[in-house]
């Protein structure tokens, strides 16, 4: 049996490698998804104070510290039975929606998007930020720069820093927001709403109007069934910040919809021997392994499986656009993974909205912002909808608020099991005895997983053995003494 190795994978946050195992007629036989590096936060969080969580699971994540911090934030509310005043939400809120569009700015333009306005066969030096530049225009390139500098500023005034904020504490947030920084978040979201409405258009003149491209999108090597979890509000539609997690089949059918505290009932973790990841399925169907359909717990998170679980947006520009894709691609529940990057952009457009129906509240500048904890710490549990999927975090403590466990769940783990589904499809389909492999088919593999925008930073838990270690010894001259290897 051949062997073909994609390592290092590209365009993601983290590592890891794709390794294709072809049988004796050069067909491929399968595919596994390796992600080679541990963080360990969940056991080095051991032993600390709870209260410091929002500031430590920033660092898991330089793309994504936010998600962790608000997340940690809401778990620490739940930690101390602590109820934040409506002002303090609404600030988180507006916070994280100033995240959301700068995030998927930076993944449909920096990382998933030049597959589709550079093009998918061009050469890989050219597959990037500055291919997506130089095929668009500087004008729209100075849009993107421009656009993700505005979302950091808007992190930075509701954060404290534009990296790794620090505002949202238990029952509430730190600081209360003064008039002319309300008036400066009210035009950054405003030009969010607009950048989002150009990036729909861009997507609509490159992508939609290209057949070839909508055909790659809704080619079967591309779909998978499975089922799809995501964050709702009480009327069923779309929410980042709050809510409750619904699960759909592959149908549309309503499977569960639990809140944070209840995920142990519906959620259970797999392992396997050759990844650092877990594999989380859905216990009331059961792990019956690397298979879709309806029969299998698998499940997927991120913005298509948002809108999947959803029964629509909470705003009126992205509930638009969200009936509109779901009419192009023919019907209420879409399996394309590929279209994973269209729903990516309406998730822009509602966090851009969101973003300045909160901007323009006139409560978000109220000096009542921290309803201060009284309560005994013990246990607690925290959900948001991180752009890469539910993010969950579950925190107890002792009676001095010292943590004796920690589990988080990420929404890359969460999407594991799919994405390593995805892979194997895909190159299952592409690639053929027979065929020469050129670079070409390799990233229409790796298009496979980047859809979902994988961050495995944060995403790897699960510790099968030794971790590998190669430990050298070099002389001043650098020869090689002596190497021990743990494996």
């Amino acid at each position: 049996m051949n062997r073909v190795t994609i390592d290092p994978i590209t365009r993601l946050e983290g590592h890891g490698k794709i390794e294709i195992f072809l049988d004796g007629d050069g067909e491929v036989a399968n595919a596994y998804f390796q992600i080679p590096e541990l963080r360990g936060f969940e056991a080095f969080c051991r032993g600390r104070h709870v209260e410091e969580m929002p500031r430590i699971t920033t660092r898991i994540c330089g793309v994504c510290p936010e998600a962790h911090h608000m997340a940690s934030a809401k778990t620490l509310d739940d930690v101390y039975k602590v109820e934040p005043p409506s002002a303090a939400k609404k600030l988180r809120e507006l916070l994280y929606s100033a995240f959301y569009v700068g995030d998927h700015t930076t993944h449909f333009y920096a990382l998933g998007g030049p597959d589709f306005v550079v093009g998918p066969d061009a050469p890989a030096a050219e597959r990037n930020v500055l291919g997506v530049v130089a095929k668009v225009g500087l004008d729209l390139g100075k849009a993107v720069i421009n656009q993700r500098l505005q979302c950091q500023e808007a992190v930075a005034i509701l954060g404290g820093k534009a990296v790794h904020p620090v505002s949202a504490i238990a029952g509430g947030v730190s600081k209360p927001i003064t008039e002319p920084e309300r008036r400066r978040l009210e035009e950054i979201a405003r030009a969010s709403v607009e950048f989002g409405k150009l990036s729909l258009k861009l997507f609509d003149q490159i992508v939609l109007a290209n057949k070839a491209y909508v055909d790659m999108i809704l080619d079967e090597p591309y779909s998978l069934q499975t089922y799809y979890m995501g964050l709702v509000d009480e009327q069923n539609r779309v929410n980042f910040y709050d809510g409750k997690l619904r699960v759909v089949d592959p149908q549309g059918r309503q499977l569960a919809k639990f809140s944070a505290s209840e995920y142990l009932q519906h959620i259970g973790e797999h392992v396997e021997p050759w990844t650092y990841l877990k594999f989380p399925y859905l216990k009331s169907v059961g792990w019956k392994g690397l298979v879709e359909g309806a029969d299998n717990g698998i499940y997927r998170v991120a913005p298509l499986a948002r809108l999947n679980a959803a029964e629509g947006m909470a705003t009126p520009l992205a509930q638009a656009e969200y009936e509109r894709m779901y009419d192009i691609l023919g019907g209420q529940r879409v399996h394309a993974t590929l279209a994973t990057h269209w729903a990516r952009l309406i998730e822009l457009l509602y966090a851009a909205e969101r973003m300045l129906e909160l901007a323009t509240d006139p409560e978000i500048t109220s000096r009542e912002v921290r309803t201060l904890p009284t309560a005994k710490p013990r246990e607690g549990f925290g959900v948001v909808e991180a752009p890469r999927g539910t993010l969950i975090h579950h925190y107890v403590t002792d009676d001095r608020g010292l943590l004796q466990k920690v589990n988080l769940i990420v929404g890359t783990g969460h999407n594991y099991a799919a994405i390593c589904l995805s892979i194997r499809k895909a190159a299952q389909a592409l690639l053929r005895a027979g065929q020469p492999i050129d670079e070409g088919m390799l990233n229409r593999v790796e298009m496979a997983y980047r859809a979902y925008d994988p961050c495995f930073g944060c995403a790897t838990h699960a510790l099968p053995g030794a971790a590998p270690l190669v430990l050298s010894v070099y002389d001043a001259q650098g020869q090689l003494i002596k190497s021990v290897a743990r494996c």
